[in-house]
């Protein structure tokens, strides 16, 4: 993997991992495009510079971090029903992870909710500084459906967070709050598993640390215009292009051009 690779993977990471667009989906199509879709250390690559976007929500959202323990309860309830399907599933979450055409579909089933939910969320909503404990755990509850590649952690999320009643800033901003936990689990997990096997080289490394800083970044800027977007906009254009992605990877499968990271 050359810098240019990480550049580009890095900055489609920063647009999309907290965008209800799939970076999965972004990922698969971008990584095979340039060729580097089949290498090992890809899907390193792309596991670690996570932690990038993860800091640019603390960084956003610090303050927030700041509030009390009972938040971080909350975050904590929030995660459980996530954190157990997860362990419990990881095999099967793997295995169609590796099925593309399950990614595809999810994208595009995914985009045809996001093109109705404004109008199924029509009536007054509130906004929401922290939520209660049981809507915390519902919308762990929603987030669970990201366990399907492709569905989009961060579109399940907001859905739930809609039908607890919260307005479109309120929704996402908790959804983007939970990611922190979420992701950092996740990519804890997956470099144990990388470093497990073989630990990275000096090159390797100095890539990931590029990726990270260039994801952080993109992250930041992709997180404030995400939240102003949405509040005055909805999600339909999201989900128009949810579908468009989905489309991409079918007929990129129907030619016949392998997508897959390992």
């Amino acid at each position: 993997m050359s810098y240019w690779h990480a550049l580009l993977l890095a900055i489609v990471e920063g647009l999309t991992e907290f965008l209800p667009v799939s970076s999965t989906g972004h990922m698969i199509i971008v990584a095979n495009l340039l060729g580097i879709g089949q290498l090992p250390f890809t899907d390193t690559f792309i596991t670690s510079i996570q932690f990038g976007a993860i800091l640019a929500v603390v960084a956003l959202y610090w303050r927030r971090f700041l509030q009390s323990f009972d938040f971080y309860l909350k975050l904590a309830a929030a995660f459980i029903p996530f954190g157990i399907l997860g362990f419990l599933l990881k095999d099967i979450i793997e295995a169609l992870l590796k099925n593309v055409a399950v990614v595809a579909w999810s994208l595009m089933i995914g985009g045809v909710v996001l093109l109705f939910i404004d109008r199924l969320f029509n009536t007054p909503r509130k906004q929401v500084t922290t939520p209660s404990y049981a809507q915390a755990i519902r919308i762990g509850l929603f987030q669970c459906i990201a366990l399907i590649p492709g569905v989009s952690r961060s579109a399940a999320t907001i859905v739930g967070g809609l039908a607890q009643g919260f307005d479109r800033r309120s929704a996402a901003d908790f959804s983007f709050l939970l990611a922190v936990p979420t992701m950092f689990v996740i990519t804890a997990y997956q470099l144990y598993k990388t470093f497990k096997v073989a630990a990275p080289g000096a090159q390797d490394i100095k890539l990931l640390l590029f990726g990270n800083a260039v994801a952080f970044m993109v992250a930041l800027l992709a997180v404030k215009s995400f939240v102003d977007f949405v509040s005055r906009f909805g999600f339909r254009a999201f989900g128009l292009y949810r579908i468009v992605v989905g489309l991409v990877i079918l007929i990129m499968l129907a030619l016949g051009i392998p997508l897959q990271i390992i």
